[in-house]
């Protein structure tokens, strides 16, 4: 067998199948190290060992690309996050959705990165940004089961998810580069200040400067 031979027996011919998939592989490295407005096609192009052609023929160009890398890590991402709300009780419900983000992070790093870079114009569906306020009603509502059985004002749901939400989401880009402690310890942390939080929460919070003067701190809440 020649040389030339050899290489093309190396670099056996793929089905479009395959050839699409390894170019959104190649994308979704790229996006999460470079960008978007850093990634060219002729490298994505270059990384595929194939003409700038091809990949215009399976994305119609480099945003086409991108929607569909950032469309399959959204479906990913929301499907562990919204599966971890529709079982169990409501403290495991939120040790579920915080470890469901922190999972994510683990196994598709990439992916996070790139959900979490800014994004061309035409991408205002599929965010991060859009997969939390996903995340927010489904708390939002979830809470406000809570709230009514308690008796508290059900209209604060949304704000009390908001909060929530955001905390986990945080602590969760924090956790991208450190990875320390473990997801599990992250999770079981988080949720212990959540969960403690709304066991012990006051029907008609006031700011601590608006107390009357002579209440004892115990009968207001807990000392700063």
């Amino acid at each position: 067998m020649t040389s030339g031979d050899s290489s093309r027996v190396g670099r056996a011919r793929m089905t479009g199948t395959q050839r699409r998939q390894q170019l959104i592989e190649i994308g979704r490295s790229l996006f999460a190290e470079r960008g978007y407005d850093a990634t060219s096609i002729e490298e994505i192009a270059q990384r595929a060992q194939v003409s700038k052609p091809v990949v215009y023929e399976h994305f119609g160009g480099k945003e086409g690309l991108y929607a569909v890398v950032v469309d399959r890590e959204m479906s990913s991402l929301l499907h562990m996050v919204t599966s971890s709300l529709t079982q169990n009780r409501s403290r495991v419900r939120l040790e579920q959705v915080a470890l469901a983000l922190l999972t994510y992070i683990e196994e598709r790093t990439d992916g996070f990165r790139i959900l979490m870079r800014d994004q061309p114009a035409a991408a205002a569906e599929g965010t991060y940004s859009s997969l939390l306020n996903e995340a927010v009603n489904q708390v939002a509502h979830i809470l406000a089961g809570d709230f009514g059985r308690r008796g508290f004002d059900t209209s604060l749901a949304t704000l009390y998810a908001q909060a929530l939400v955001g905390m986990v989401a945080t602590a969760a880009t924090w956790w991208l580069d450190v990875r320390e402690p473990s997801k599990e310890v992250v999770a079981a942390h988080l949720v212990n200040l959540c969960w403690n939080g709304l066991t012990h929460l006051e029907a008609d919070p006031q700011l601590a400067s608006e107390w009357p003067s002579g209440i004892p701190e115990s009968s207001g809440g807990a000392t700063p």
